[in-house]
């Protein structure tokens, strides 16, 4: 699934420091729920992952040792020691472990460049640490928590059911 252009276009236009704002957002809240998310990396914490969404006009670069997030623009691809691009939906998935990452590499769902030992120790963090995106998000929408997880959780469950009909 790659996602339609109704919710690209608003991403597109914009302004960057608010969408690094938001990305900062819920990489802290993720960080603050998982504490011990990138301890697990040892030397491939200074590792420099960048992750670009197929579908979004984006890059999302991590450093887990700084314990940063930074957007930018497709153009503007900033330099990383590994990188990851595949649609937004199953990078998400594998952010929080829903979805065989080696079976999507070797049917080339994903392209995985530059230093492959970083980029398996950060599948292998990631894998044991059970994020809950939907729950994330909502944590940051006050009394509105419930509704906002709710909504994210059909969103996800609607997004997977898709991949799944396509994969049948």
């Amino acid at each position: 699934m790659t996602l339609p252009p109704a919710l690209v276009a608003p991403v597109d236009l914009a302004p960057l420091w608010l969408i690094e704002r938001v990305a900062r957002t819920i990489f802290s809240g993720v960080l603050r729920s998982h504490p011990d998310l990138f301890e697990r990396l040892g030397d491939y914490r200074q590792t420099r992952y960048l992750f670009c969404p197929l579908d979004l006009p984006l890059n999302f670069l991590v450093v887990p040792a700084a314990k940063t997030v930074q957007v930018s623009r497709k153009a503007k691809r900033p330099l990383s020691d590994a990188c990851i691009e595949g649609p937004l939906v199953l990078l998400l998935g594998l952010l929080e472990g829903r979805c065989d990452a080696d079976a999507l590499f070797f049917s080339r769902e994903l392209s995985v460049t530059g230093d492959m030992e970083a980029m398996l120790a950060l599948r292998n963090a990631l894998d044991d640490s059970a994020i809950d995106l939907p729950t994330e998000i909502g944590s940051l929408a006050g009394p509105l928590a419930p509704f906002v997880a709710r909504a994210a959780r059909h969103v996800r469950k609607r997004a997977f059911e898709e991949r799944d009909a396509t994969w049948n």
